[in-house]
């Protein structure tokens, strides 16, 4: 920060998976709103655009590798490998920290479906005192009905299990350089970064924002990927093998179902077998329950395993600092 005139310099922190064709307009866009804020006299006329390629298979780091020669204040990071989108994430807070000397950190998709409008509030509020600033969606009415179901049933399951988790906040925020600090002394593996945020305890507000439309390209949250991420959101990380095993509960549990579909048809038509019936049910029903229930001991004992490795989150191939 600028001891003489306290303006906060801030790093507007963007992951990129495969993000060419969004790219070139995410990049005027933030870097207008930057120039706004910096001229409203809200954050420091050294302040960065962040951009992390999180090993995309694209163009996109030689677009980064432009607009970095084009304009200084796009600074960029290409990880070695794809290694998600919270590891990007992680990686440009750290860097902004570390290396870019960040007094307050904005973390925003490249797609700009949340609207960057709503940074200006966050610098305002970041000015006011607090240390954290979420932004939280309106509504969902630009989500189809199954995702938005889905949703709000994530949210509220959060919920029931304990987890300190503001609905409908993604991973859109604004960090001071305090809380990002404190962020970067909890060294799980892979983090569910929303739920560790809100429960750091610093003061921390929230801006309400209208997500829109995606510019351009597709979505690198289809389905798999948010069943993926509401799992890792409870065990705090992804076990594809014993997960299998979990799957195959669920699948025990249909054959059940469909078992008692048959039953019913064949007492009604009389074509029952004594006892046949009760024991069948009985087994695909105790045998999926069982396989379930290891299946939620296994994502745990996975977890503590993959843990204890304390394998790096990502490795950077090359900076544009």
């Amino acid at each position: 920060m600028n001891n003489e005139t306290n303006i906060p310099r801030v790093v507007i922190v963007v992951p990129c998976y495969n993000e060419q064709e969004v790219l070139p307009s995410t990049v005027e866009r933030l870097c207008g709103i930057l120039s706004a804020i910096v001229a409203d006299g809200e954050a420091a006329a050294d302040s960065r655009l962040l951009l992390v390629d999180d090993g995309s298979r694209d163009n996109t780091w030689q677009l980064i590798c432009q607009h970095h020669a084009a304009d200084p204040r796009v600074a960029g990071i290409k990880f070695a490998a794809n290694r998600g989108h919270q590891n990007a994430l992680l990686a440009g807070i750290d860097t902004a920290v570390n290396q870019l000397q960040a007094d307050a950190i904005i973390t925003i998709d490249a797609d700009l479906q949340d609207d960057p409008e709503a940074m200006r509030e966050m610098v305002r509020l970041y000015a006011a005192g607090n240390e954290v600033v979420m932004g939280v969606r309106r509504s969902r009415s630009s989500d189809s009905w199954f995702k938005r179901t889905t949703a709000q049933g994530f949210y509220k399951l959060m919920k029931r299990l304990g987890v300190n988790i503001v609905y409908n906040h993604a991973d859109y925020r604004l960090l001071s350089r305090r809380a990002a600090i404190a962020l970067q002394g909890y060294n799980e593996r892979n983090m569910f970064l929303r739920g560790i945020v809100a429960q750091m305890g610093f003061r921390h507000t929230t801006v309400d924002y209208d997500r829109t439309e995606r510019l351009a390209g597709e979505s690198k949250y289809p389905l798999g990927k948010m069943i993926n991420f509401a799992i890792d959101g409870i065990t705090s990380f992804s076990v594809k093998p014993v997960r299998m095993v979990f799957n195959l509960g669920f699948l025990s549990l249909i054959i059940a179902f469909l078992l008692l579909i048959y039953v019913l048809v064949a007492y009604f038509t009389h074509r029952t077998v004594s006892g046949w019936s009760s024991l069948m049910l009985s087994l695909w029903f105790i045998g999926g329950c069982v396989l379930i229930s290891l299946g939620i001991i296994g994502e745990y004992i996975a977890k503590i395993y993959l843990e204890t490795k304390q394998r790096p989150r990502y490795h950077i191939d090359e900076t544009l600092l």
